[in-house]
């Protein structure tokens, strides 16, 4: 039995994962799987990666080719979620501000630099027309610390998952002033490079059990039910939630990580863009 210590988000998105390490799906091909759970999403990865605390990310995509770009020694081996991810607008319940429009020059909750919320925060300004150069940002962690933020004034407002968010919105802690989805898919499988090298079949056997489980998932018998408890979160949203979203069991195209650098590049994210053949394994 060969261990892989996997990263992801404590979200709805990775429930296919849990279900086979407690079906012991993983186990049964040799596969000793260990989850972390990373409350501070895509920047926190990253670094776990770089560390080697982690051999592999569920990981959103604009984030993980940004960080790749400046030399984390890992590469993505799959798409996981082919669809984009709806980010919440989020502002405090007692904040002056109603619309999307009205936190232009306001200050943004960031879990950390590099992150899925600080990259959206350039991409809605962009949709927004607004300068990238005026952003500012409030560094917070995770989604506790954006409530303590948002309640308190040091930030104005927070992207993160639509419906992830919605119980806090639905009991009043945050309003919601609008979404912006990314203009790609947005969870991929990254792995080291090490791991790479020395356990390629292990990787191969770890992405056939996983493809295998999500391929029909949404099919499952009561899994919105499932969903629904396992999460907190109201059966009515999560059914929403599931008939926008899609598993992959393929390769991200090489055209979708040019379109992510384009847009990074453009933005001044990244200061260099690099054969996107070179970003995947």
């Amino acid at each position: 039995m060969e261990t892989l210590k996997i990263g992801g988000v404590p979200e709805h998105f990775n429930l296919p994962w849990h279900l086979c390490i407690e079906n012991k799906t993983f186990e049964n091909k040799g596969i000793n799987l260990e989850w972390n759970n990373f409350p501070g999403g895509t920047g926190a990865m990253c670094k776990a990666l770089r560390d080697k605390e982690i051999d592999v990310a569920i990981i959103l995509a604009e984030g993980f080719v940004k960080d790749m770009i400046e030399g984390n020694p890992s590469r993505i081996v799959q798409t996981y979620i082919e669809t984009p991810l709806i980010w919440g607008i989020h502002v405090g319940a007692k904040s002056k501000f109603e619309t999307i429009n009205d936190l232009k020059n306001t200050r943004a909750a960031i879990s950390r630099y590099g992150s899925g919320s600080h990259l959206m925060a350039y991409v809605n300004a962009q949709q927004q027309s607004w300068s990238t150069k005026d952003l500012k940002f409030e560094v917070i962690g995770n989604l506790e610390g954006a409530v303590e933020s948002l309640t308190n004034g040091t930030a104005d407002y927070f992207m993160w998952e639509h419906f992830t968010t919605k119980p806090l919105v639905d009991n009043g802690t945050f309003r919601r002033v609008g979404d912006c989805p990314t203009p790609w898919p947005c969870f991929v499988i990254a792995v080291r490079e090490e791991v790479l090298k020395n356990k390629p079949e292990l990787i191969e056997q770890m992405l056939m059990v996983i493809n295998a489980e999500t391929e029909n998932f949404k099919q499952k018998e009561n899994i919105s039910h499932l969903l629904a408890e396992r999460y907190e979160q109201k059966l009515e949203d999560i059914q929403k939630w599931l008939a926008i979203t899609r598993w992959s069991q393929a390769q991200i195209k090489e055209e979708t990580l040019d379109e992510i650098q384009n847009q990074l590049f453009n933005l001044d994210i990244i200061n260099t863009k690099v054969n996107s053949n070179t970003l995947i394994s």
